[in-house]
């Protein structure tokens, strides 16, 4: 009995007065009958830049679904290349005050994939490549080996090369000879004479197991011995066939979804060239160093030098993947899927030190470039990295909703700890670290790639990447700053990842496959933001406040 006033009334209480009242367990088939458009806007509708204008990511907002469904049981595997899925949907951008080594190792060891920059020598690039993949492995199948005339002081100085001290001594000091010894940390670090061999300090009590043990039964010795690493020996003369460390065993406890290759265990190591004559000797060391994934990296995709170059790397390096890009429009998208990209980097002056928009004139609005150029490479199977304007994790579920398989990230990374570069206080008080842009003037005249040479402008990779090696006067297109201090990746990126699995929960999806799906089959639903809409959607109305985003 509904009250009015605190009396008791007779009748029903009406939001409409004299409207007719239907019994609630018809609210579903109402919907179904009488509500034929569902509300808000599917996708094609809503970046149809004829009705609505170029978009980009706070323009809209993708409406909630039906939850049945916890939000740490969605799945976010995706492609990032034709051939090779990663775990999550995150990469690290090709700048060199974002990815080097450590960003790659540890971008790999969550899920995603860093892109190690070329804004450095050939040399120094396939030096991280290689850091990369020695991180962690299966069966090492070449290990460091030493030979019984190697000092203690070499030792030392190859631990510091490579971040490990555990060593196998053979008789000649190559891989399929005798194995007489292990070298370990314990062993060299406070030993007082550097020039004594190696043998006068090594382990000869060895744990071994015999050539053709699987790899789940190497790692049950392993781990049952008390022994820091495993060789693998021929059991009829003794020689080593190769390594297994418990360290790496460690990470699989530790990081269980890293993107790994299926046979090596080692991760996935993605680098950045450009499209130069010159930039094919540069991948001929990369290829040499272990890399999987080369990635071209140029302002604008669609020239003649990068289509040679993609068909250079197809019949050269063939297992390599490579992908193509820079690209806003499906014409550019065209030129490269053609010439047989495996993947596409879209984005163009949408980057948080990028002003090529503002300078240029010429690139497009993010969102309404992830839509149009994912929607064509996914007739041809090529997935899609939305590639700037990334600033949080809304960000990063639109780009996805909207067709790409990953995102790129510069500047949301640039202060973690595993990004290049020192941190400084700034005039405020604050943590930060120093964050550039490639088309920046500081990031075109850095000499470190072209090693201060007459030609330095020519090897480096800001220049190359906005085609400005010839120009006797440089023309920026990026700015050089700062960025907050945002920690460790290894607890920002699971920050990340959780927003990512919460916003699918809200949508209704379970995996970012079945996101993709709805948004295709106009099941997944939009709605534009207005200005005073961003205004509400944003913190308002409060005297002071902490946004703390994460604990």
């Amino acid at each position: 009995m509904p009250l009015t006033n605190g009396d008791a009334a007779t009748g029903i209480s009406q939001v409409v007065p004299e409207q007719r009242i239907l019994d609630y367990n018809t609210a579903l088939d109402v919907l179904r009958d009488e509500y034929t458009s569902p509300d808000g806007l599917d996708a094609k509708t809503l970046l149809d830049s004829r009705i609505n204008g170029g978009l980009t990511y706070n323009d809209f907002l993708v409406l909630p679904g039906y939850i049945g469904f916890a939000a740490s049981t969605v799945a976010l595997d995706t492609p990032v290349t034709k051939r090779i899925t990663l775990k999550t949907p995150l990469v690290s951008s090709p700048m060199d005050t974002v990815t080097e080594h450590s960003m790659a190792i540890h971008m790999a060891l969550l899920g995603g994939l860093g892109v190690i920059h070329h804004n450095c020598s050939a040399e120094d690039q396939a030096e991280m490549v290689r850091k990369v993949k020695r991180f962690e492995n299966g069966f090492i199948l070449d290990p460091v080996v030493l030979s019984p005339n190697t000092t203690v002081a070499e030792a030392k100085a190859l631990k510091e090369k490579w971040g490990f001290g555990g060593f196998p001594v053979t008789e000649n000091g190559l891989l399929r000879s005798r194995l007489i010894g292990m070298i370990t940390t314990r062993d060299i670090q406070f030993h007082p004479t550097p020039s004594d061999p190696v043998t006068a300090v090594m382990s000869t009590d060895l744990v071994t197991a015999p050539s053709g043990t699987t790899l789940a039964e190497a790692n049950s010795v392993l781990s049952k011995s008390k022994k820091g690493k495993l060789p693998i020996v021929d059991p009829t003369n003794n020689h080593l066939i190769s390594l297994l460390s418990r360290s790496d065993l460690m990470k699989n406890l530790h990081y269980p979804l890293a993107s790994k290759l299926p046979h090596s265990k080692q991760l996935i190591c993605a680098a950045a060239i450009g499209t130069r004559p010159e930039d094919k000797e540069r991948l001929k060391t990369l290829a040499e160093a272990g890399l999987d994934i080369v990635v071209l990296d140029s302002s604008q995709g669609n020239s003649i030098f990068q289509t040679e170059m993609i068909k250079h790397i197809k019949t050269n390096h063939p297992d390599l993947d490579v992908i193509g890009g820079n690209v806003v429009t499906t014409a550019q998208a065209a030129s490269l899927v053609a010439a047989g990209v495996d993947g596409l980097r879209i984005g163009m002056g949408s980057g948080s030190a990028c002003i090529t928009q503002e300078v240029m004139a010429v690139g497009r609005p993010q969102a309404a470039s992830v839509f149009n150029v994912s929607s064509f490479a996914a007739k041809f199977g090529v997935p899609c990295i939305a590639d700037g304007g990334i600033q949080n994790v809304g960000h990063i579920v639109k780009g996805l909703a909207l067709g790409a398989s990953t995102v790129m990230m510069g500047g949301l990374l640039a202060g973690t700890t595993e990004s290049p570069g020192n941190y400084f206080v700034s005039h405020e008080g604050q943590l930060v670290k120093a964050y550039r842009g490639m088309g920046s003037i500081d990031a075109m005249e850095d000499k470190k790639a072209g090693a201060a040479t007459k030609t330095s402008k020519q090897s480096n990779a800001g220049t190359a990447r906005y085609f400005s090696e010839g120009d006797r006067l440089l023309v920026a297109q990026g700015v050089s700053g700062s960025v907050l201090d945002r920690g460790s990746v290894t607890k920002f990126v699971p920050y990340l990842l959780a927003g990512l699995q919460h916003s699918l929960q809200d949508i209704g999806a379970k995996s970012l496959g079945e996101l993709r799906k709805g948004v295709q089959d106009g099941t997944v639903r939009f709605e534009l933001r207005t200005v005073s809409a961003q205004a509400e959607g944003n913190v308002h109305g409060l005297h002071s406040f902490d946004k703390k985003l994460y604990s």
